[in-house]
């Protein structure tokens, strides 16, 4: 266990470097907002003194823009969704064999760890911030958050926090420290007992991340309910705020708990209290603080992917979304149940069976707000005038996927059935039809469909389409089989699968089968970062303010008004076309 003294010292340091950076930022001139003031409550563009933003890293680094805090977090995110991606190459490489042949128990432990916070953490919450901040204020009308400095303090706490996160894995080749090993719940008694320091980073930049999410809860709570245009009102708010506000409130309610269920934590690892020892609260205290945030988290990563898809697919559907008002209950459903379905993560931990029950019938019943909006969707396309476009690709992905997904879910939900799968690879498989076949899918399809929005250049949609497909068919042949997995009765979390009687040679061939998928996944991913990067850079020029053709649909939205505007303002708006741009036509 790490001494007192060694954690205060940590812990001193952590607060000078703290120090020195606010003294820093106190003295920067351009600390301030790039945005003209009297904005979002009754003032206008006509009364507004413009203040230029400075050039270069400055900008950047004090901006409070929430467009560009909005790709601040899309950068971070990505860089993040790298990182865990790598670590997860590494992973599936090891167990292509059942033996150890490539990884080291600890460093897969580590790995194995690294790569579920990064991508919930890491890489979930902050790519979602990314699609929220720059387009929120646009959508409902404002000119800005209606807290432009505590949002950039939101996104600026969080490379630290990824650092301590990643601190272990970084330091380890220096010594007397590595990466953490107690998988992504960290789990007492085992995150108490493990000496090594990098458990304490890991809690620290948790916790960090914890207090960036509920700081931007916490603004666009605010910003939609006090910055709307006057043309605004609940009856005609979009979808995709609607989900962001509900999104809101599960963060405020969900992440102070984890934040101080981290504490106490803490507390065990260096200062000797029993808040989740024997005989203390016991480790199922963790169990139930942290899946109480844990599950809620699961909606807060998919109700916004959820928003995303009732925006854009009607938008290529040819039609108004199905049963808007539907949508918007089924959403706030969602909202309100995911608070009562934790201890189905906890089915086999001996708790009483009456609450057992109780938790199995609510954990089903959530699948009918889910359900509404599946059907929502089909009948939006049905009869419609589809436009297979890359963003309408990965809707109809999205949708094929979290069918799966839930489906798998529902399964899991049956006490008879999960005390069959708990801690299999079917629960794996369940979770990553969500996480990557669902949400992954809605952010590409909101990538691709603003795209054009952001930059004023189209990406190449020939790329963009081997990106889909490629992400399809890894995504199937990476997780399918892992529930065959799930039903043969593999483990997860396990770096070994030697066995001297049994399936092995089934799983053998499963677990190469989800290794040859995971690198067609990796193969998608990185022609999808080379078109952006390519396409943002050297893409051809959007010809006019609607790029997809809209408004002779009568489907045109705010952000796509406020980007017809900059393209012919004459103060600074986006330069016209040159010769030889021309519209898109995926």
């Amino acid at each position: 266990m790490v001494s007192s003294a060694t954690q205060l010292s940590m812990t001193a340091a952590m607060g000078l470097l703290l120090l020195v950076v606010a003294r820093w930022v106190g003295t920067l001139e351009d600390w301030r907002s790039y945005t003209p003031s009297g904005v979002g409550r009754g003032g206008t563009a006509t009364e507004r003194e413009t203040v230029e933003k400075p050039g270069g890293i400055v900008r950047w680094l004090t901006t409070v823009d929430h467009k560009d805090i909005g790709l601040l977090y899309g950068l971070f995110a990505v860089i993040s969704f790298a990182w865990g991606g790598i670590a997860v190459l590494l992973m599936r490489t090891e167990l292509t064999t059942a033996s150890t042949a490539f990884l080291s128990t600890g460093t897969y432990n580590a790995l194995l760890t690294s790569h579920g916070i990064t991508m919930l953490f890491l890489f979930g919450t902050p790519i979602l911030a990314a699609f929220s901040n720059y387009l929120i204020p646009l959508l409902i009308g404002a000119d800005d958050m209606a807290f432009p400095r505590i949002n950039a303090i939101a996104f600026w706490l969080l490379p630290p926090g990824a650092l301590l996160i990643w601190g272990g894995i970084l330091l380890e080749p220096f010594g007397a420290i590595e990466g953490a090993q107690t998988a992504w719940t960290i789990y007492p008694p085992l995150s108490v007992q493990q000496t090594n320091p990098g458990v304490d980073l890991l809690i620290l930049g948790l916790h960090l991340t914890g207090v960036s999410a509920t700081m931007g809860a916490i603004n666009f709570v605010a910003t939609i309910f006090t910055e709307r245009g006057e043309e605004v009102g609940w009856s005609n708010l979009d979808i995709f705020s609607w989900t962001i506000l509900v999104q809101s409130a599960q963060i405020i309610f969900a992440f102070p708990l984890l934040g101080s269920a981290l504490v106490m934590l803490l507390l065990d690892r260096n200062f000797g209290t029993t808040f989740f020892a024997v005989e203390g609260g016991g480790p199922i205290l963790w169990q139930h603080l942290f899946w109480f945030f844990g599950h809620p988290e699961v909606y807060i990563l998919v109700l916004p992917p959820m928003g995303l898809i009732s925006y854009i697919l009607p938008r290529f559907a040819g039609r108004k979304l199905f049963g808007f008002k539907f949508v918007v209950y089924s959403t706030l459903a969602l909202g309100v149940l995911s608070f009562g379905v934790w201890a189905h993560h906890m089915f086999t931990t001996g708790i009483d069976p009456r609450l057992r029950a109780s938790f199995m019938a609510v954990s089903i019943a959530i699948a009918i707000p889910s359900a509404v909006k599946t059907f929502n969707w089909m009948a939006t396309m049905w009869n419609g005038a589809l436009r297979l476009t890359a963003p309408m690709l990965f809707c109809i992905g999205f949708i094929a996927n979290f069918i799966i997904g839930g489906v798998t879910g529902v399964f899991e939900a049956a006490i008879p059935v999960d005390m069959v799968l708990h801690d299999t690879y079917h629960v794996v498989a369940h979770f990553h039809y969500v996480i990557m076949g669902a949400i992954a899918f809605a952010v590409f399809a909101g990538i691709y469909y603003w795209f054009p929005l952001v930059t004023g250049r189209w990406y190449q949609r020939t790329l963009a389409k081997w990106h889909f497909w490629l992400s399809m068919v890894g995504t199937h042949l990476t997780f399918f089989p892992m529930v065959l997995l799930g039903y043969g009765g593999m483990p997860r979390r396990y770096a070994t699968y030697e066995l001297t009687v049994g399936p092995q040679a089934y799983f053998v061939g499963l677990h190469q089968l989800v290794t040859l998928g995971a690198f067609v996944l990796a193969a998608g991913q990185l022609i999808f970062v080379w078109n952006l990067i390519v396409s943002w850079l050297e893409g051809k020029r959007v010809e006019d303010g609607d790029p997809w053709d809209l408004a002779e649909r009568g489907l045109k939205t705010r952000e796509w008004d406020w980007f017809e505007q900059q393209r012919t303002a004459p103060d600074g708006g986006s330069p016209a076309a040159p010769e030889g741009s021309e519209r898109h036509a995926d």
